[in-house]
C-alpha cells in the first residue's frame, strides 16, 4: 500500500491531459519540464524552426486520481507545445 500511494505522489505525463484548444490548433504536446529546462527546451525548438508554446500546468488538465498533484499546477512546471511554423 506504501508503495501504490508513493508511485501515485510522482507526476507523470501520462496523467496529465493535453490542451484540446492546444491539439486543436495543431500543436504537439512534447513533454512536462520545470521552468528553466522549459527555457532550454523553448530555445532548441525555436532554433529548429518550431513554433513554441510553455504552457502552465492547469488544474483541469490533472487526472481525477491525480489529489496529490494539485499541488504541482501551483509550482513552475509547464507544458511544452511546438508545432512547424507555416511556410511563407
Amino acid at each position: 500500500m506504501v508503495v501504490e500511494t508513493e508511485a501515485r505522489r510522482v507526476l507523470s505525463e501520462s496523467q496529465l491531459r493535453p490542451d484540446p484548444a492546444r491539439i486543436a490548433d495543431g500543436w504537439e504536446r512534447r513533454f512536462i519540464a520545470d521552468s528553466a529546462r522549459a527555457e532550454e527546451s523553448i530555445r532548441l525548438y525555436e532554433s529548429l524552426g518550431f513554433e513554441v508554446a510553455a504552457d502552465p500546468i492547469r488544474p483541469d488538465e490533472m487526472g481525477e486520481d491525480c489529489d496529490d498533484c494539485q499541488l504541482l499546477a501551483l509550482m513552475k512546471f509547464r507544458t511544452i507545445y511546438t508545432r512547424r511554423k507555416p511556410a511563407g
